[in-house]
This record gives C-alpha cells, structure tokens and sequence, in this order.
C-alpha cells in the first residue's frame, strides 16, 4: 500500500506559503479525518464524501499539495545545495529513513570557465553550480560523472570524474 502524506498547504492567490504548526493539518484534512468519529454510517458516508471532494478540488488548486515519499525524496535531492529553512515541510525523518542527503550525484551537460580558473557547471537536471575556490584540475567535459557532497560550515566539495574536489556553491 502506498502511504501518502500531506506536505505543505500553500496559499494559492498569494503565493506565498501558509505552512502549519508540526502537529496540524490543513484544515480540509482535519475534515476528512473527522468523518471516522461520525456513529452513523450514512452521515459518515456523507461526511467523506464532502471532505473527499473538498480535499480534491484543494489539491486541484493548488491549496493543499499532496506528495508521497518518492516525491518527496525527489524534492529533496532537486534542492540540494540551496539554503532552505528547516520546515518539516518535505516530511521530516521517520524511522529508518534518512533526514539529511549528504552527497547527489550528476551527468555534467556543461562546463565552461568563467573566469581564469573558475568554473560554472551545468548539470543534465539543469543545476548550476560555481566553483568558488581552488584550481580545476584537467578539463570537465559533458557526459562526465560527477559528484557534489556536503562539507563544513555549510559549504560543498564537486568532483568532476576522477579530478581531485573543489569547493563550490549553487546557483540554479
């Protein structure tokens, strides 16, 4: 069975997010969870069957969005590399599961030097990261592996194939 979970309500006129407290719900799902108290099984029919449809014209619009793990999962590895807020948004660990990526790896679509010695690559995903420091070592070329992990302080190590780690940042 595939476990579904609410991962954000956003606010769709505004844009801007309308998240929950860790322990709440958005309000259409408190509604549908309320139905199983419901005694009588007409009532309760009918109380999910409002909540049901209310909960699906919301996601519909845009005011609650509904991800399951792998979604999730994907998420996190798509914004690998930003400084994003601690939100339990995007589902925070559960047992057995890992909280934090530590490394993604890419394919290299671009690189190209920006200025003497520093590098801007641009990944099949379409990230982009910067080289920040050090000297590229040998010429990145497309197609090839690479590899960016976490580092300290909140900095991170690339490793274009098999050139030795620089430090770089992401821009895109």
């Amino acid at each position: 069975m595939k476990q579904w979970y609410l991962a954000g309500v956003l606010m769709a006129v505004s844009g801007g997010p309308a998240l929950a407290q860790d322990d709440q719900r958005a309000p259409v799902l408190e509604h549908l969870a309320a139905c199983r108290a419901q005694p009588d099984p007409g009532l309760r029919l009918a109380c999910y069957d409002a909540a049901a449809a209310a909960l699906d014209s919301a996601e519909r619009s845009g005011d609650v969005v509904v991800l399951d793990r792998a979604q999730m999962q994907e998420t996190r590895r798509s914004l690998f590399g930003f400084s994003v807020p601690s939100l339990d948004i995007f589902g925070g660990a559960r047992e057995g599961e890992e909280e934090v990526i530590d490394n993604v790896s890419y394919v290299v679509r671009s690189a190209r030097e920006a200025r003497q010695g520093e590098w801007v690559f641009v990944m099949e995903d379409g990230s982009i990261w910067r080289q920040i420091d050090g000297r590229m070592w040998g010429r990145p070329r497309a197609g090839e592996p690479a590899v960016v992990r976490r580092a300290a302080l909140g900095s991170f190590f690339l490793n274009v194939g098999d050139a030795p780690a620089i430090r770089v940042r992401r821009e895109q």
